[in-house]
């Protein structure tokens, strides 16, 4: 059977597909099957979930958050989308430090490849699992808690160790977020000071086409002291406490409360202007709406941040052949961490991401270009979106590249929960 998956770029394979609706159906289903892949909310833009054997959904598995205020912790379904987390959260005074620029994507799957948000300081959504609950081969239900020294190894594990139902993740206290754009900033004052741009607020993302002389848009995210009431969690909810934002390099903010991504967007993007509820700002999009164009292909590659501004003009230098086939480019940036497969192992990283027009055919063509340019400064590719590298190309790219490999070996010797992707970006275990 075939399952599409979000952006109706890739036909995900398998010889079935089971929603399960607990852990111990999970489990059942596991020990029954020569080979599995976890399905989650279908994200990924590759053949990373595809299965020579049986798909497992776990979004169907309760949420069934568990809260520990002491610990700083929440315990969740690792099928929940953030977005459903993060309201959870909210109303109950806490908050992650975190989110991806769509809420819709689920716990278990973000955190598997290493998928971010935005922030100097800001760690990946893995940097904030503290612990994961995981079906392995043969059905046996393990735990890795957070002095497990396997769990650097196995939360950025491309769903090669096991289906994860639950996952324990760091929470905070619940805090307000103001966003505003700025318009038109000159490319040439960006890179006279990145730095000064990405670290204008807590999380910030930079949005071009690399064809003009100018950025398209930057919006920046800042942290306000103002609580807002807790009667009023709606994502428009405003604070009157509101202030002015500051210039940006000499650009004024744009004061456009609704802001698009690109043209094709609907009025989906999230409030501007305002301070609002964290889950209802640090998110692009709105929970309740369609994300982003939908009808896409994604790819993301992540550089040093001491290289960004030669990996920038690199990229740059390709702008007539890129801009016919993208959509829109984001630039974020991540903070290191110590997970072993993570994009941003042992480096803080600025994350070039390319919105492309779903043509697969132009994609392919553009890639190879797109990858040879940022070769000098070790670009890592999104494992869930689509680029040309394999294990050969990575492992000299990740520190700890060959631990991985001898954790999923040993983890799962018979290969249960790897598969075609898996053997290519990682190599036979």
């Amino acid at each position: 059977m075939d399952v599409i998956n979000w952006a109706g770029n890739h036909t995900i394979t398998a010889d079935r597909l089971v929603e399960a609706r607990s852990v111990e159906e999970a489990r059942a289903v596991v020990a029954s099957s020569r080979h599995v892949r976890a399905l989650g909310t279908r994200h990924a833009f590759n053949d990373l979930p595809d299965t020579a054997g049986t798909l497992v959904s776990v979004t169907g598995i309760a949420a069934d958050p568990v809260l520990d205020e002491d610990a700083r912790t929440v315990t969740v379904g690792g099928g929940t989308r953030y977005g459903d987390l993060a309201a959870w959260l909210d109303a109950r005074g806490w908050a992650l430090h975190n989110l991806g620029s769509l809420p819709h994507i689920s716990v278990a799957g973000a955190t598997a490849t290493g998928t971010h948000g935005s922030g100097d300081a800001n760690g990946s959504l893995s940097t904030a699992v503290r612990g994961l609950e995981l079906v392995g081969p043969g059905g046996d239900l393990r735990t890795i808690a957070a002095d497990d020294p396997e769990l650097a190894g196995s939360v950025v594990a491309l769903g090669a160790l096991g289906v994860v139902t639950r996952v324990t993740l760091a929470v905070e206290p619940t805090f307000a977020v103001r966003q505003d754009s700025y318009r038109d900033l000159p490319w040439d004052a960006f890179l006279e000071d990145v730095p000064a741009v990405t670290g204008a607020g807590y999380s910030v993302s930079v949005f071009t086409d690399w064809a003009a002389d100018r950025i398209e848009q930057v919006w920046v995210k800042r942290r306000v002291t103002a609580l807002l009431d807790r009667g009023a969690r709606d994502p428009g909810a405003a604070d009157a406490a509101s202030e002015d934002a500051p210039d940006l390099l000499g650009v004024r903010p744009s004061g456009v409360a609704r802001p698009l991504i690109v043209p094709s967007d609907e009025v989906n993007t999230t409030v501007h202007l305002t301070p609002g509820p964290w889950n209802a700002r640090l998110p692009h999009f709105r929970f309740d709406a369609t994300p982003s164009v939908g009808d896409e292909i994604q790819s993301e590659y992540f550089v040093d941040r001491a290289d960004a501004v030669p990996a920038l003009r690199a990229v740059r230098a390709l702008a007539d052949r890129i801009a016919p086939v993208l959509a829109i480019t984001e630039l974020r940036t991540v903070a290191a961490d110590d997970l072993w497969l993570s994009m941003a192992a042992g480096r803080d990283s600025l994350a070039i991401h390319f919105t492309w027009h779903r043509d697969a055919a132009a994609v392919a063509a553009v890639l190879p270009l797109v990858e040879a340019a940022l070769e000098p400064f070790g670009a890592r590719p999104h494992w869930g979106k689509v680029h040309l590298f394999d294990a050969a190309r990575l492992a000299p790219l990740y520190p700890r590249f060959d631990d991985a490999r001898e954790l999923l070996a040993r983890r799962d010797p018979d290969g249960v929960f790897r598969n075609a992707a898996t053997e290519r970006l990682l190599g036979q275990l």
